[in-house]
């Protein structure tokens, strides 16, 4: 009894050297899964680039408000919230805003309402007054400013030099440093997901983290500084293309990772930079998600990156300002691929300038249902004649309902004619009801439809 005892007040002592060191002893999860479904919402990148300020962030989520009974929830303030000048060409010119714990806070001249030391909380209760969700973009490690500043580390005995790897920096962000994989450095992301739960927070995008470096210590520091502030918060790591050998791993800690680079608003691209495929076209994502499907399930999501659709101004975080590239069939194209999948969706649009048929689009019940329901989904294989140039994909839904998309990668239209057996579901006369228009096709034992080019049909099979 007494050697059992004096074994459990050794433990004891040891206890917070062990939770400092970063060991096994994880903290225990939040009560309540933070996406049960793919998350749905907006994001300012797409439109706004770094500029995203108070006002147009308002402005947006009071549009969000009114799409949120279709599910549409989370408002993301992307890069650039810490910059007193977002269209600085330097580090420089930038200028980061820090607390005098080495901690990124937002630029009051940007967010008044973050002015004395509120951070983003009222924005944050704003937010969540409209029944909406508040997220963050921040780029994964510690400012280069608190480094040379070395201020201290809140709520520890460590200092900003103690957590930074200075060896360690973003290829395509100039700003921090790399965290160590230390107690020094997971007591840095601690006090950044303890402000982050005080603000209010419900999201938060990390970048330079998933891909081009997979930096898998700093994914587990950031989950595990997460769990200890018991705050249900989605984690989403960024960019990809996430390498699918890291599927089991990269899922056990965020809830959502980008598994292409960023996508934007055309067919196909020239890639600039071959060696990580920037940027996407959205023909790019008929070869990437099959292999990511399996690992599609309950509170975990690959991600295929933001929707480019609609009007993506005044800055743009790629290009002139613009309205989406995409042909009007390209766009259902794209969310019809995005559902089946069960990717998340996020929106890219400048939502204060949604037009009828974007706004369409994004409010069709049905085809959400099938991303936010569906338990399965997959490409089907082994095609028949006629079909070289089209995919296919099936979706089982909570309820037992199956759900079939036709695709047609041609540059013309083409027509797609096939048993149901070929396309992967049972044979005998089946009747299909079409999800974008409403229509009911008559029992039949085949389907035959004719698609525009890049166009694309959604099907529920009974």
């Amino acid at each position: 009894m007494r050697r059992s005892m004096r074994r459990w007040l050794r433990i004891a002592s040891l206890l917070p050297t062990l939770l400092a060191a970063g060991t096994a002893l994880a903290a225990p999860p939040p009560s309540k899964a933070p996406a049960p479904t793919p998350p749905m919402g907006w994001n300012s990148w797409d439109a706004y680039g770094f500029t995203i300020d108070e006002a147009d962030f308002k402005a947006n989520a009071g549009v969000l408000a009114t799409l949120k009974p279709y599910g549409w929830t989370y408002a993301v303030v992307d890069e650039g919230w810490y910059m007193a000048d977002p269209f600085g060409k330097s580090l420089a010119e930038r200028q980061y805003l820090l607390d005098g714990n080495g901690l990124l806070v937002p630029v009051p001249a940007r967010f008044p309402s973050a002015a004395g030391g509120q951070g983003f909380k009222p924005l944050a209760d704003w937010l969540h007054a409209q029944g909406l969700k508040f997220g963050l973009h921040i780029v994964r490690g510690i400012p280069k400013q608190a480094v040379e500043r070395n201020t201290p580390v809140a709520g520890s005995s460590f200092h900003a030099a103690d957590a930074a790897d200075t060896a360690d920096t973003c290829p395509w962000d100039d700003g921090n440093y790399g965290v160590r994989d230390s107690a020094a450095g997971q007591a840095y992301y601690d006090s950044m997901m303890a402000q982050y739960a005080r603000w209010g927070l419900d999201f938060l995008k990390v970048d330079c983290i998933a891909d081009h470096p997979y930096k898998v210590s700093e994914i587990r520091q950031i989950s595990s500084a997460i769990a200890k502030t018991g705050r249900p918060i989605v984690l989403s790591l960024s960019p990809g293309p996430t390498n699918l050998s890291h599927a089991d791993e990269i899922s056990r800690y965020g809830q959502m990772w980008r598994i292409t680079n960023d996508v934007w608003d055309g067919w196909t691209f020239p890639h600039d930079k071959p060696t990580d495929g920037f940027p996407y076209g959205l023909r790019d994502l008929f070869d990437v998600l099959p292999g990511w499907a399996p690992h599609a399930k309950h509170g975990r999501w690959p991600d295929a990156d933001m929707l480019p659709i609609g009007a993506l101004e005044p800055h743009p975080g790629w290009g002139d300002p613009r309205t989406s590239r995409l042909t009007a069939d390209e766009q259902r194209t794209q969310v019809t691929l995005w559902a089946i999948a069960r990717s998340p969706l996020i929106l890219g649009a400048n939502l204060t300038k949604l037009d009828e048929a974007t706004r369409a689009l994004i409010t069709n019940r049905a085809v959400i249902q099938v991303d936010q329901t569906a338990t399965e989904s997959h490409p089907v294989t082994d095609l028949p004649a006629g079909f070289e140039n089209a995919r296919v994909w099936l979706a089982t839904g909570a309820k037992g309902q199956r759900y079939l998309a036709l695709f047609n990668l041609d540059d013309k239209p083409s027509t797609l004619a096939a048993s149901w057996g070929k396309l992967g579901l049972a044979g005998g006369n089946l009747t299909a009801h079409d999800l974008w228009t409403g229509k009911a096709l008559p029992a039949a034992d085949s389907l035959n439809v004719t698609l525009p080019a890049h166009g694309s049909a959604l099907y529920e099979v009974k």
